[in-house]
């Protein structure tokens, strides 16, 4: 069983990488307008293609770098750098930490800089500018955004010293984490507290896209919400009372039109927004 779970995921087919991106889309698309938290309308259309259109782009990227992540994969592995490589660790174990530390570095830890580097801000915002989250909103990075992340998941996979079949299990649960925790799902409370001690949930990750800070500096995880707990960065608070966008790109055409989009992270930094009151949700 261990064997053929390794032996899959070592050589993963792209075709299979493909049908999770667009079955795991669909699967929480049709949920979450079926059982929608937030009923506003707007014009799904087009705030489907915006998303899709960066989601392509994303995958574009990835696909173009690949070559990166595999051969960083086998350099640890002949030259026997990293935690896994250091450690005697049964196959479970080498899963379990494996991917924990690829989603701190990876993740976490891309993310959480990517909030406090100003230059980087400038690719990430455009992530944030979606002010009607869905499962959709998931992917909608710039691509330098995708060039940011890689290069952190290559750190992830040197200080691991990540197997090639570990890299695409992780990817593989980062994608569906993604587009769970980013759907517009509503569900109840209890299964969100139940699953919420290890697992970042959408009621969590909601929170991180209001429109303006503190909240847009907390809930930074990926796959587990335990590193927000562990680095005091996890905030509880009432979805309904979220505004999804970012403060100082609020026009229409900053979170609409696609040229004005990529060309955000080139007009300078715009610091946020200094309110005379601090927000309570």
């Amino acid at each position: 069983m261990i064997d053929s779970f390794i032996e899959y995921f070592s050589d993963m087919p792209t075709l299979h990488r493909s049908m999770l991106l667009v079955l795991g889309l669909g699967f929480f698309f049709i949920i979450e307008n079926t059982f929608p938290f937030f009923k506003t309308p707007y014009n799904k259309l087009k705030h489907t293609g915006v998303n899709l259109f960066f989601t392509l782009t994303t995958v574009l990227v990835n696909f173009l770098l690949a070559f990166l992540l595999i051969e960083s994969s086998k350099w640890v592995s002949t030259q026997e750098v990293g935690l896994l490589n250091w450690l005697n660790l049964p196959i479970v174990l080498q899963l379990i930490i494996g991917v924990l530390l690829m989603d701190l570095i990876g993740a976490y830890a891309a993310h959480y800089v990517q909030h406090k580097i100003p230059w980087m801000w400038q690719f990430h915002l455009i992530h944030h500018t979606d002010q009607h989250l869905d499962t959709t909103s998931g992917n909608r990075h710039h691509p330098g955004e995708s060039v940011i992340r890689l290069l952190f998941t290559l750190v992830a996979i040197v200080v691991v010293g990540a197997p090639i079949w570990l890299i695409f299990v992780y990817q593989s649960l980062s994608l569906v984490a993604t587009q769970f925790t980013h759907s517009n799902l509503d569900y109840p409370p209890i299964i969100d507290k139940a699953i919420g001690w290890i697992l970042v949930t959408p009621r969590m990750h909601r929170v991180h896209h209001h429109y303006r800070m503190p909240y847009s500096d907390s809930n930074f995880g990926n796959i587990f919400s335990i590193w927000d707990r562990i680095f005091k960065t996890y905030v509880e608070v009432d979805n309904s009372k979220l505004i999804y966008g970012v403060d100082t790109h609020m026009e229409h055409h900053e979170h609409h039109n696609l040229w004005s989009m990529l060309a955000i992270p080139f007009k300078g930094y715009k610091g946020h927004i200094q309110y005379d009151n601090e927000e309570k949700l």
